[in-house]
């Protein structure tokens, strides 16, 4: 989205990739807000994708009762459905193809080294060195970017994904899962030819990714799914910044800039973050053809004040939100009440932000479920202390 942006604009853009096309472990869920991003980039509608009907949500350790289905806005893709599951081999490609067109370099080499060099920045590959103005890191959770200029992810940041693509099932609904195993989810994600179904969980607790595996594989079998389809495994790092401290993050330095995964751009609670990369990269472009020796400067401050304390809010829902007695109550007001399926809607689509998210329940009367949402406490791991969540 960056190179596509600036290349639009006239900037001369080399847009390094060495793995495309390619798949990644991914849902491959994007929302209608991710998709209303890029509706002047790419013609979505033209792309082989699932536009999920409704999603089927349960509670953990549930029977029959505990089950929730919500019919998702289905309006096409032309005209903005809540959720559409793309290959990231499909969608990826079409937004390198479409920089390219836009004017971009495609150099399908492997970055090995980045460094600042007097005022240039030198990107090596094994087949030569380049100089650059500036380098925006778009290169996910072990970005050799923010590692060189800046830090790894520690390990609070982080979560773990881990299952199975279920090549030759198929399904229309994606089904959600709140894990008692552990505080997480699982979910079923339905692709053109597969389903991509996983665990997720934050990486300091104890489960492992084999055990993660071993509950997929366990919902999976649940459902049959496994008779007459090939089980190809999967597991991830996924970085949340809003696990850590908004005031301690960083965003970009002289002469470069973390876009995406690279940035801890996920988030928390539902571990999106395809809308936040493109976001990211748009806003990266912005501020270098607004002014670029301020760049990375501005860039950082606008996460701060626009992306980061969204993602703090989510780290703190996400706390209460994986505790079974709190996600029980959510898939009853799921069942029970309109008010609180259009709030999920809207979730779902990436249309309805943490902020203001209390007021919204009140005002749905579910006095319960707000009620617990605005004042409910929770334990933090490894502490004796409580906290209120920050809405």
């Amino acid at each position: 989205m960056a190179a596509i942006r600036l290349a639009r604009a006239g900037a001369p853009v080399w847009l390094f990739d060495a793995s495309h096309p390619r798949e990644k472990a991914c849902g491959g869920g994007v929302t209608g807000r991710a998709l209303a991003s890029i509706a002047d980039v790419v013609d979505v509608a033209a792309l082989p994708a699932v536009v999920v009907a409704s999603a089927t949500v349960e509670a953990p350790a549930s029977g029959i009762h505990g089950h929730a289905r919500v019919d998702l806005i289905d309006r096409g893709l032309s005209s903005g459905s809540s959720l559409v599951v793309l290959s990231r081999t499909v969608f990826d490609s079409a937004l390198v193809e479409a920089a390219v067109k836009s004017g971009a370099r495609l150099i399908a080499e492997r970055v090995a080294f980045v460094a600042r060099r007097n005022r240039a920045m030198v990107i090596t590959t094994p087949q030569g060195e380049y100089e650059a103005d500036f380098v925006i890191g778009a290169d996910g959770a072990n970005s050799l970017v923010r590692r060189t200029f800046w830090r790894p992810f520690t390990r609070a940041e982080l979560s773990i994904a881990a299952g199975y693509f279920v090549h030759g099932a198929r399904a229309s609904e994606i089904a959600i899962r709140c894990t008692a195993e552990q505080p997480g989810y699982l979910w079923s994600f339905p692709r053109a030819d597969h389903l991509a179904v996983g665990v997720c969980t934050r990486a300091t607790g104890h489960a492992t990714a084999g055990e993660l595996r071993a509950q997929s594989l366990a919902w999976i079998a649940s459902r049959a799914l496994q008779h007459g389809a090939r089980l190809e495994p999967y597991a991830w790092p996924i970085p949340s910044a809003g696990f850590g401290d908004a005031g301690g993050l960083v965003g970009g330095g002289p002469g470069w800039i973390l876009a995406g995964d690279a940035a801890g751009l996920v988030d928390p609670l539902t571990r999106e973050g395809i809308s936040y990369a493109l976001s990211s990269g748009r806003w990266a472009a912005e501020a270098l053809l607004h002014s670029p020796g301020l760049a990375a400067n501005a860039y950082d401050r606008r996460l701060k004040e626009e992306m980061y304390p969204e993602l703090n809010r989510a780290a703190a829902l996400s706390r209460m939100f994986f505790s079974p007695r709190f996600s029980k109550l959510f898939v009853a007001a799921l069942q029970n009440s309109g008010p609180i399926r259009e709030v999920f809607r809207d979730l779902v689509a990436g249309t309805q932000p943490y902020r203001g998210l209390k007021r919204r329940l009140l005002a749905t009367r579910e006095w319960t479920l707000a009620g617990r949402t605005a004042l409910m406490a929770v334990r933090f791991p490894g502490r004796q202390r409580l906290r209120p969540f920050p809405f």
